[in-house]
């Protein structure tokens, strides 16, 4: 028996730790699939949408908002919000694509799927694989075993794991650690300053966020919370340019600034923001965060009722410090080879499912923490993982005929909008809540181009 939405956001819900009754002020319509899957993806994105819409609606009544009407959430906008970057255009042209080395490769023992869409990433692979090219890479792959290939290329910080099948990932040491944790840890830490905020129609207004995220997943999250009015500062290190196509599709309703976290001066101006900050969102390893002295622990004892998310690509186990992407976690835990069926090669998710479904869940997380830090003003420590929601989802796994998306018009979920860079075709918010507009306050700015200053400073 196929898994809907519906059971999918009540087992998100509970993981928040949300009150059951609150389930009732959401409806869920549209077409049963509007994503084309072996695996329930139009449910996961209904579902990790919808535990955002329950999470803001709560927060928006605990500061005294009016929601009458339950929230109405169709499958075709979460279908189209979780593809954002599928519908992106610039003038009318697409931004993102894959560089080629990106992609499943022939092992000696079967596939690999590597990630080299940024320079630094492919010039560690091709280091660790002593090549100058990918057509060169490519002969070395298919003289190594999926495991050589693994730990060669962790050992230059290149990114590429084996295809496995579910039950092999079942036994692996991480996907066995993976398996016995929840969806998600909301955990409580120490109480700091009151917070009480003055009513808005917006439930994150005067909330102020530091998004240290790249890509997709956390950047999925903090565009979502820009949406319900927090005040988003995106810092990168001017070392580490973005790509163009993943940037604007997530920069809505936020600001971006460059700041070098081991430059003296700039780790000084990143602390002051830190001081002011009601929320840190870190998508980067544990230990690269910890050698910052931004580890959640730290934190938590230097800024009490501050609350910190953390994610990563596959949470704790032996590879918890490993790089990670979405498509690699794809080919490691065994959805790769779920979404083959009965094909030879390897095959993938309709969209970039487990960075978007884990971006909601992290935007949902930190609401909730909002909520209960109203009551109590105590802060919270959040920590998500590609790796968990891609057990979310195979856990969800029925096998059988997969899901065939019926067509659907995406228009009436997109938006031009004029930016920097010219005009940008995009996904709306995914679901309305009274009071809000139905897109983001202001448009994206360019990668590094804002001051590192709150706006209200």
């Amino acid at each position: 028996m196929r898994t809907t939405p519906a059971q999918l956001l009540d087992h998100a819900w509970r993981a928040l730790g949300g009150n059951p009754a609150d389930r009732a002020h959401i409806t869920l319509t549209g077409p049963e699939y509007a994503l084309s899957s072996a695996l329930p993806v139009t449910a996961l994105a209904q579902a990790s949408i919808g535990a955002v819409a329950l999470a803001a609606r709560e927060l928006g009544a605990a500061r005294g908002g009016s929601f009458a009407a339950p929230v109405v959430l169709d499958s075709r906008a979460a279908a189209t919000a979780i593809a954002s970057d599928r519908h992106l255009r610039l003038a009318g042209e697409p931004l993102v694509s894959m560089h080629p080395l990106s992609r499943f490769h022939r092992s000696a023992d079967g596939w690999v799927r590597l990630h080299g869409n940024y320079p630094h990433h492919r010039a560690a692979a091709f280091t660790a694989l002593g090549v100058d090219s990918v057509e060169a890479a490519i002969d070395a792959l298919a003289g190594l075993t999926g495991g050589q290939i693994e730990e060669l290329l962790a050992a230059h910080g290149a990114l590429g794991f084996a295809v496995r099948e579910p039950s092999e990932w079942a036994t692996h040491p991480q996907g066995a650690s993976i398996a016995a944790l929840p969806l998600l840890d909301l955990t409580r830490t120490a109480a700091g300053d009151p917070w009480c905020p003055a009513p808005d129609p917006a439930p994150a207004a005067g909330v102020r966020i530091l998004d240290l995220t790249r890509v997709l997943a956390g950047p999925t999250g903090t565009r979502t919370l820009a949406h319900l009015g927090a005040d988003v500062l995106r810092v990168d290190s001017p070392n580490l340019p973005e790509n163009p196509g993943e940037y604007w599709d997530n920069a809505f309703g936020k600001r971006s600034s460059l700041l070098d976290l081991r430059d003296r001066a700039d780790r000084a101006r990143f602390d002051e923001l830190l001081g002011q900050a009601d929320v840190l969102i870190t998508g980067y390893r544990t230990d690269a965060m910890a050698a910052l002295g931004l580890d959640q622990d730290t934190l938590g004892a230097r800024h009490p009722g501050l609350i910190t998310a953390a994610f990563n690509a596959w949470g704790p186990g032996p590879w918890a410090n490993r790089r990670g992407f979405d498509s690699l976690v794809q080919g490691a835990c065994g959805i790769a080879r779920i979404e083959a069926g009965e094909a030879p090669d390897p095959g993938a998710l309709p969209t970039q499912a487990l960075d978007r479904a884990t971006g909601y869940l992290l935007a949902a997380a930190v609401l909730r923490a909002l909520t209960l830090r109203l009551a109590d003003h105590r802060g919270s420590r959040i920590d998500l993982a590609l790796a968990r929601t891609a057990h979310w989802l195979t856990g969800a796994h029925a096998p059988g005929e997969p899901e065939v998306a019926e067509p659907y018009d995406p228009t009436p979920y997109l938006a031009t909008t004029d930016t920097a860079v010219g005009p940008l075709t995009h996904a709306l918010p995914p679901f309305e809540l009274p009071g809000l507009p139905a897109a983001w306050a202001h448009p994206p700015t360019p990668w590094g181009s804002d001051a590192p200053v709150w706006r209200s400073a």
